[in-house]
């Protein structure tokens, strides 16, 4: 296996940030991070005990890997909107400002405190309640990035009801497969919203949803609707749909509704992921110790203090604005803000302008993000005044270096520690990362595992009986966890066998990510990609996203890349990169060759692109995550297999590409 080449140069965090930071050197986290590991009864029980519970529990954790079996708190009650909620106004925090919301247009504007947030919550649980919905119901969620999304998910977890958040970029059909899957009778959604100028109807697919469930024998008894565009008229049918604002508004609904006793491993919200089958797993997460993990998680990882304001671009459709727009921030009384549209509308400077509108402190998104505001220059962000900003963040897939070192140079100001965190859908929270102030950072790299992370980089395992053996220092392997963690998933909603198959066969002993990784001198991890992103190139192993590093780092031509496998007669495998140039960079065959020379540079001949096609787009869902299934497809030829299509931000780019095949 060939040996990864690093980036080498430290980033070291100004000395006046490590003086105030929780956590201030990497001997202080190692000490923490051996208790949390070894110790998980004192130190968890400590974390867990900075809660509201209830009633306490019995014993912090048992779990057995060979069985799947994982429990957190037993025998413990709390509830995680009464933690978000009521504690936080008892704190003294009730006319602190909970939600900021930014719609799309500049004076939408709604600030919510934690007084006003328990208000609507609990109006809106009442609502449910009198709709019939009880402990253990799911209720599926179809809304844009409002103020009501937050409102609706911490009714349901206030009343025992198990929400299950479809993203509001998802089409019908999606929306249909989500709620057959988990059951749901109720559906939350939206007449409308705002996307880039335009109204974009929500309703409308919500309403195919429930005819192509009918037609599948299931009946959503309730649709209720949020009237976010005022001149949007949508139909509503008789006996099944209502108002968000008249339901809270009738004279039966109380303001005040006590949280239900939860136990600990009650569950809490099931999210649908997609997996290699194609069919979306509901992945299932508990009250107890995902309420624990997003809480220290979120208050270590971004440093927080009590009068931040926390801004995650994510959208709450996805695991990481549950954990890091509303519950980990809510249940540490931070300040966080829902922005309803994107990055470049009207310009691309509209993150850069909520920074500096509401005097952001910690601002977290994607290296998708990054790269494409990249694209348009410094001078957007150079336009603002970002001097409140403190911590940065990235999330969703690596981040290349090139992206890395604009966002600390343009973003941060050269002063901010960046945070480039590791984690799914699956673990509720993050689990590698910096801790800003306590150690230096190298681009590229996602650095050390969180408290109660025992993260290792194992070779790959032809069968159950073989060891478990460690990749050598910087050669790629498969990120594996060695014991639980208090937010890890608790099963495949409906499926447990699929639980079982998914995450513990593979590497026996170990929740197997599916992950590549590798593990530089300092243990310091450095992420790869999927693992079926790795190609076999004449018997050699080589990594996607490696690739796409090496690609991305011809600064002077390139804004972003993916590179997939295709089949080659002689190789086995080849490299297929498909290349998004900059703004005035014309491609040319010359262009190719350069590209071509410059990843034999940087990582060696073996890894040189067979193919090149450069494309205006990428297939990304709305989330922007790239759709290598897709890619790969193209680049084989199985041009009649691309599949499903109808999730992606722009169907139409599909087209190009094939089209454009090399």
């Amino acid at each position: 296996m060939a040996e990864v080449k690093e980036e080498t140069k430290y980033f070291y965090p100004p000395k006046e940030f490590v003086e105030e930071a929780y956590v201030s050197s990497r001997e202080e986290y190692e000490t923490m991070w051996k208790q949390s590991v070894y110790e998980p009864e004192e130190f968890w029980g400590n974390i867990a005990s900075e809660l509201t519970w209830f009633k306490k529990w019995l014993k912090v954790n048992r779990e057995d890997f060979s069985k799947g079996q994982i429990e957190w708190f037993i025998g413990g009650k709390t509830n995680i909107s009464y933690n978000c909620l009521d504690a936080q106004i008892k704190k003294g925090r009730g006319d602190k400002v909970a939600i900021l919301f930014q719609g799309e247009p500049e004076d939408d504007v709604v600030k919510l405190t934690y007084k006003d947030m328990l208000t609507y919550v609990s109006k809106f649980a009442n609502v449910l309640k009198k709709r019939g919905v009880r402990k253990g119901d799911r209720v599926a969620i179809y809304l844009p990035m409002i103020w009501q999304l937050p409102v609706a998910m911490l009714a349901c977890a206030r009343i025992g009801a198990i929400h299950t958040i479809v993203f509001g970029g998802f089409s019908a059909e999606a929306l249909r497969d989500r709620i057959l899957d988990a059951g749901a009778k109720v559906l939350i959604t939206a007449n409308g919203y705002w996307r880039s100028g335009k109204n974009v109807s929500s309703k409308a697919n919500a309403d195919i949803a429930c005819d192509l469930c009918a037609k599948e024998g299931h009946t959503v008894d309730k649709v209720i609707v949020v009237k976010r565009l005022d001149k949007f008229d949508v139909p509503m049918k008789a006996g099944r749909d209502t108002w968000f604002e008249e339901e809270l508004a009738a004279s039966d609904i109380s303001d005040v509704c006590p949280a239900e006793w939860m136990d600990a491993e009650d569950p809490l919200f099931i999210l649908y992921t997609s997996g290699s089958t194609g069919k979306p797993k509901g992945v299932l997460h508990t009250v107890g110790g995902y309420m624990v993990y997003v809480y220290i998680s979120f208050k270590y990882i971004f440093d927080y203090k009590e009068k931040d304001v926390f801004f995650c671009t994510a959208d709450i459709g996805w695991v990481t604005g549950h954990s890091y727009i509303v519950y980990g921030p809510m249940c540490n009384g931070a300040t966080s803000i829902v922005f309803e549209s994107v990055p470049t509308f009207p310009n691309p400077d509209r993150f850069w302008a909520i920074v500096e509108k509401f005097k952001v402190n910690s601002f977290y998104t994607a290296p998708t993000a990054i790269r494409a505001l990249m694209k348009e220059g410094e001078k957007w962000p150079q336009g603002r005044d970002l001097s409140s900003l403190r911590v940065l963040g990235s999330v969703g897939e690596p981040i290349n270096p090139e992206a890395w070192l604009w966002y600390h140079k343009y973003i941060g100001g050269e002063r901010c520690p960046i945070t480039d965190t590791w984690w799914q859908t699956e673990t509720g929270g993050i689990l590698i990362c910096a801790l800003p102030g306590a150690w230096p950072t190298i681009p590229g790299f996602a650095t050390l595992p969180f408290f109660g992370v025992d993260a290792r980089v194992l070779q790959a395992r032809s069968s159950a009986k073989e060891p478990a053996v460690d990749s050598p220092v910087n050669e790629q392997g498969e990120l594996c966890i060695g014991r639980s963690w208090p937010g890890m998933m608790r099963g495949v909603f409906g499926d447990p066998e699929r639980f079982y198959t998914t995450y513990f066969v593979q590497q026996p002993g170990f929740y197997f990510s599916g992950d590549g990784a590798i593990r530089n001198e300092d243990g310091y991890f450095r992420l790869m990609g999927r693992i079926d992103d790795v190609v076999n190139v004449s018997g050699h192993r080589m990594g996607t996203a490696e690739v796409e590093a090496a690609l991305n780092s011809l600064t002077t031509a390139v804004a972003e890349s993916a590179v997939v496998g295709f089949p080659h007669e002689v190789k086995g495998e080849d490299l297929y990169a498909y290349i998004i140039l900059k703004s005035g960079v014309e491609p040319s065959d010359a262009l190719k060759k350069e590209l071509v020379a410059h990843v034999r540079k940087e990582i060696g001949p073996i890894a040189s692109p067979g193919k090149i096609q450069f494309v205006s787009g990428l297939p990304k869902t709305r989330s922007g995550k790239i759709m290598r299934r897709i890619l790969r497809k193209v680049a084989a030829g199985a041009i009649d297999e691309l599949g499903d299509t109808t999730t992606l931000a722009d169907p139409a780019i599909v087209d190009e590409i094939v089209k454009g095949r090399q």
